[in-house]
């Protein structure tokens, strides 16, 4: 079986001569051993690497095919003893007066199949039509090599045996280049990975347009793409090539060779069939391909991939991301950040414009979350031509409201302009609780006043600072204050949705949030980002201040004025749970997987692996536990590629049980 889904994939770029097949063969067996240290499950080669692409009328000379075909055996042969795994090389083939422009898929000393190439370019430098024949000439489906009959055609699926998922094509060069290429019914037929021999020359500007073909065919097929094109050695004569390995997963480019090298390359990257598979049951649009007339009949080869070699793999050849929500690159950076804050401003406006309220509402406590919403409902009375003045801003603080926080708030809500107004709340929770007859931390209030209560609340030893009544009173009572108020704009963001760390009818409800489909990670990030680049008026030392707070609910009392809240101390580090909500979310990824791939991402060097599947399987059972407070989240725009909407990205009955999800990973202890 595979480990975690992944298969290991390379596009290999050997040195060649043109027309020396012998030397050609020998380069690419190098390659095949070194495949094979690197635990190389399929690797392909260029288009024609046996002969070279630029043979020119030579490929229509006897002895060419001849001496390519003798190589050919003698690299299957050769190959058989020093590589499990699967090679698909490039070599012309002929067949009833016919010369095809072939991928051979070989392994374990066999012949597998022969794929022609379907469309042959005639234009410009490439006069293929002039040596080779489309597939229309074939009168046959297999052909006699080295005494096997061995299938022939376009209509060749490989399907391995011992992966569940894996079905991989093959095309190419061409191929992918017109408007619908066979890679596409192969696709549609069942292929997971898709493969192609390239000879793709040279030219300005070529380089970013076949990036993209790579990387948006993958993504239409849903599918893995490896991409192998020639290089050094090729004929100079008119045409230069550079040796472009690419492989691609849905549409990202996951490695990528140094083009004009003159020593040759292995480009290798895992390819996670998981996401792959995923991706494919949940996009429905893809399988009515099917029903469009699209589908085609395809032989099915079986093949084996990774039984041989299939242990443990430290590192992955792949990059995982440990802030998956954040944007990583430098380039790109202000472009995404300025694309979350269009998204934010561009729907506060729609719906302040729909409802007809010329101001609203919010909470301001100092901390991460408010501070993004604020910005961004400013933002929107600016896109409006409002005044900031209709944006009545809230600071209720209350029995573990901290100075910092509070003059954090106050510092943030005057650099803006908004309307300014300030409750003490600890009153009016203290009149609550008597009303109910609770007596927080024992206290029987009662037989005191509000002066005397807060004594008594300094007086509490920290082991004993525990009431939950006490917290959700304060978080519903500035709730209730706000909905008096107008229109309330809320601030609880994705990761206090996903894992229910919020009071239900509290900060958990509002009439509209922008920051619903925002995770932690990314709010942090965007408050630095401001800070950092674009402060639009704003302290800059006030938003670093508040990044650099930690975070914490403030809603038990204080000791000796210092917050002994954590709320990652309680729920878990924030960078974990979105870690798991994103692959959890998005690919939906078994919990041992989420635990391998943590550790790829490095985790590891920050937690123990007890200490990450300690907090997956807090995330997992508050998760679930929580639905019913998502159920009935407000409006607010999705930002990303994931959102907990009940109304759009996630429908979960309140009730599901997590108990697969937690049995699972006692299964997996080790990881």
């Amino acid at each position: 079986m595979s480990i975690q889904g992944f298969v290991r994939v390379a596009a290999a770029c050997p040195v060649i001569r043109v027309v020396d097949c012998k030397f050609n063969s020998e380069q690419t067996l190098v390659l095949i051993q070194d495949a094979c240290k690197r635990e190389v499950n399929i690797a392909v080669f260029p288009e024609l690497g046996l002969t070279g692409y630029t043979c020119g009328d030579l490929f229509q000379h006897r002895m060419l095919r001849e001496s390519a075909r003798e190589a050919l055996l003698w690299l299957v042969k050769e190959a058989r003893n020093i590589y499990p795994g699967l090679c698909i090389v490039g070599v012309p083939i002929e067949l009833n007066g016919c010369i095809f422009n072939c991928a051979a898929v070989f392994q374990s000393g066999e012949i597998l199949g022969l794929v022609p190439k379907t469309f042959l370019p005639n234009y410009h430098e490439f006069q293929e039509a002039r040596y080779f024949s489309t597939p229309d000439a074939l009168q046959q489906n297999h052909i006699i090599l080295g005494g096997k009959s061995i299938p022939f055609g376009t209509d060749l699926l490989f399907e391995a045996t011992d992966v569940e998922g894996l079905i991989f094509g093959v095309e190419l060069c061409e191929d992918l280049w017109v408007p619908i290429p066979p890679s596409s019914y192969q696709a549609i037929a069942g292929a997971t990975i898709l493969f192609n021999l390239s000879a793709s020359n040279e030219v300005l500007g070529k380089v970013e347009y076949r990036k993209q073909l790579v990387a948006n065919q993958s993504a239409r097929c849903i599918a893995g793409y490896v991409y192998s094109s020639s290089g050094y050695g090729e004929s100079s004569t008119d045409i230069v090539f550079g040796g472009h390995g690419l492989i691609a997963e849905i549409g990202t480019i996951l490695a990528e060779s140094t083009r004009f090298q003159r020593e040759s390359q292995l480009t290798i990257a895992d390819l996670d069939l998981d996401h792959i598979l995923h991706d494919r049951t949940h996009i429905k649009t893809f399988h009515q391909n099917q029903e469009a007339s699209l589908r085609r009949s395809f032989r099915r080869i079986p093949i084996t991939v990774v039984s041989t070699h299939a242990r443990q793999r430290l590192p992955l050849a792949r990059s995982v991301i440990a802030h998956p929500f954040v944007p990583s690159e430098f380039t790109h950076l202000n472009i995404a950040c300025k694309e979350i804050f269009q998204t934010q401003t561009m729907a506060m406006a729609k719906r302040l414009e729909h409802v007809g309220t010329s101001s609203v509402s919010i909470g301001v406590s100092g901390g991460l979350d408010s501070t993004l919403a604020l910005i961004a409902i400013c933002k929107s009375f600016d896109m409006l031509s409002r005044c900031r003045s209709g944006i009545r801003a809230f600071s209720m603080p209350g029995f573990g409201t901290s100075l910092r926080t509070m003059n954090n708030a106050a510092r943030l809500m005057r650099s803006l302009n908004v309307s300014i107004t300030e409750i003490d709340i600890r009153r009016l929770a203290f009149d609550q609780m008597k009303a109910i007859d609770h007596f927080p931390f024992g206290i029987n209030i009662d037989k005191l006043d509000f002066e005397s209560f807060v004594t008594e609340l300094n007086r509490l030893p920290t082991h004993s600072r525990h009431d939950l009544v006490f917290e959700n009173i304060q978080a519903r009572i500035r709730t209730n204050l706000l909905m008096n108020t107008g229109f309330v704009i809320g601030t609880g963001d994705m990761s206090e949705l996903a894992l229910g760390w919020c009071t239900y009818n509290a900060d958990q409800m509002s009439m509209y949030n922008p920051n619903a489909n925002i995770p932690k990670t990314l709010v942090k990030f965007l408050v630095k980002w401001i800070a950092e680049s674009d402060c639009h008026g704003l302290d800059r030392d006030t938003l670093l201040d508040i990044v650099a707070t930690e975070i914490s609910p403030e809603l038990l009392p204080l000791t000796n004025g210092v917050q002994p809240q954590s709320t990652e101390a309680t729920i878990g580090p924030y960078e974990l749970h979105d870690f798991f909500l994103y692959h959890f979310l998005r690919w939906g990824a078994t919990p041992d997987k989420i635990l391998f791939l943590a550790r790829h991402a490095k985790f590891d060097k920050d937690y123990s692996l007890e200490e990450i599947k300690k907090w997956l399987i807090v995330f997992i059972t508050r998760f679930f536990a929580n639905q019913f407070k998502r159920s009935c989240m407000p409006d607010g725009p999705k930002v990303g590629s994931v959102g907990l909407s009940p109304r759009g990205d996630w429908r979960m009955p309140s009730d599901a049980h997590a108990q697969a999800w937690l049995d699972r990973l006692d299964q997996f202890p080790s990881v």
